[in-house]
């Protein structure tokens, strides 16, 4: 084994004190499942806040600043910054669909629960519906729906695979968009499958990989949870620093699935961008009138009323903010055309990229690319959250605007800078090169024009 540098050393022995403790991590996981279910049950019991609320005074407001304003944000950043560690060590719905499936029925995972697309589907699925509800905004739709998600976890823990992570690893709505993010870390656990072979007893006890994952043929970090349980084990396995190109770039179409591109595009981009515009956009506004002076003149007013349940629609007729049949068949029109129309215009830049390169199979490598900037856009979206709830406060902020233009830009270039070095890795020679570059600029300028309609434009 060639000298560890300092650094992997210090990591290496991180990695292997996180499986020495692995009783204190336990525990660490268990007060994170007190704090999530008091922070998720509580504010929904409660009355809803008065327009005099504050953050520090209201439960309910504290509750919505710290799910949406703290954690959603930074657990997406976690991901770029550590992998999975979130999944792994802190999870309360992995913890508890691990501590629910020791008591179930351990029945095998069955072909159709296998099926890739399940991450895609949740994600899409659970964007949309919170968007009706208004999850950003009361405590009753975030209990529905992370509540909703959790109880989730715990059946599919009790029914599949005993001592697993089942759910995290096939039907979680954020399992894909982790795993997009988590190929960008700069650390993870590498697998030295040679020395893993070599390796004579005694050994390590095997671990218990809850997710499912062959630990021996495990490359990169996008599914790895980062848990610890398998650091040292057959002195292969090792917590390193990467480069956070290196996953991306070394990634091809035969170690790809194809939903990664289509969750990317179509869900991360496209559909997410189109959740946190809505509400700002002159165009959903268009979109609606037209929609509503077409059913005056039909004389069809029944779409016009807001008497859907909270459920199904945004229902507080206190707070004089009810959803009328219309509004949720507008927001659904916005995001699904959102989703297809962005996701469309980047899937053909891309695949043009890909044979101006003279190699059609490199639009999935090409189109991991643009993670960075997808990355990057959630932050931003789900961090509006944040600045509104401390404007609120009275907070100005006024490094905000600024900040986000740096982030914006700044990911833009990664993505671009991703892409070229994927052009080169291919040999392609510097006319189709450029070419191809031109094509990849402007798959980032038409995200990035989304993103300054919203901040900037509108």
């Amino acid at each position: 084994m060639p000298e560890l540098s300092r650094r992997n050393l210090w990591l290496q022995r991180l990695g292997d004190g996180m499986r020495r403790h692995a009783p204190l991590i336990r525990a660490v996981q268990w007060l994170v499942v007190l704090f999530y279910g008091l922070l998720l049950l509580l504010p929904a019991l409660l009355p809803l806040p008065d327009s005099q609320a504050r953050i520090l005074d209201n439960l309910t407001l504290l509750a919505q600043f710290l799910f949406w304003g703290i954690w959603w944000p930074f657990v997406l950043l976690s991901m770029v910054l550590f992998g999975r560690l979130w999944c792994g060590v802190l999870c309360p719905e992995g913890s508890l669909s691990e501590w629910a499936s020791r008591y179930g029925k351990g029945l095998g995972v069955p072909r159709w629960l296998r099926w890739g697309g399940w991450p895609t589907l949740a994600f899409c699925l659970t964007t949309l519906y919170g968007q009706l509800i208004s999850v950003y905004d009361y405590a009753q739709a975030a209990l529905l729906i992370l509540g909703g998600s959790t109880v989730a976890a715990v059946i599919v823990g009790l029914l599949f695979a005993r001592g697993k992570r089942v759910w995290c690893r096939y039907l979680c709505p954020v399992s894909g968009v982790f795993a997009l993010l988590a190929r960008l870390a700069p650390v993870h656990f590498q697998v030295d499958e040679q020395r893993w072979l070599e390796n004579p007893a005694p050994r390590l006890p095997p671990p218990n990989c809850a997710p499912l994952l062959d630990i021996r043929r495990m490359q990169g970090a996008s599914d790895c949870h980062a848990c610890g349980r398998c650091s040292g084990q057959r002195s292969a396995v090792q917590l390193i620093a990467r480069s956070s190109n290196q996953e991306i770039l070394q990634s091809s179409a035969s170690t790809l699935s194809v939903w990664d591109a289509r969750l990317l595009l179509f869900g991360v981009i496209g559909l997410a961008m189109g959740g946190f515009q809505w509400t700002i956009s002159p165009w959903f506004v268009a979109l609606k009138q037209q929609l509503a002076s077409w059913l005056v003149e039909q004389d069809l007013l029944w779409p016009l009323q807001d008497n859907a349940p909270w459920w199904l629609l945004t229902h507080y007729p206190q707070l004089n903010d009810s959803f009328s049949w219309l509004d949720g068949f507008s927001i659904v029109a916005y995001l699904g055309l959102s989703s297809v129309l962005l996701g469309t215009a980047l899937l053909i830049l891309l695949r043009l990229t890909a044979r101006l390169a003279g190699t059609p199979a490199l639009y999935s490598p090409l189109a991991l690319t643009l993670t960075p900037l997808g990355g990057a856009g959630l932050f931003l979206g789900l961090s509006a959250t944040t600045v509104k709830l401390l404007r609120y406060e009275g907070l100005l902020l006024e490094w905000v605007q600024p900040a986000r233009a740096s982030l914006l830009m700044a990911a833009m270039a990664w993505s671009l800078v991703l892409g070229w070095k994927v052009l080169g890795r291919e040999g392609v020679s510097l006319t189709p090169r450029m070419a191809g570059s031109g094509c990849l600029l402007l798959a980032n300028g038409l995200v990035g024009y989304g993103w300054w309609l919203q901040f900037w434009g509108w």
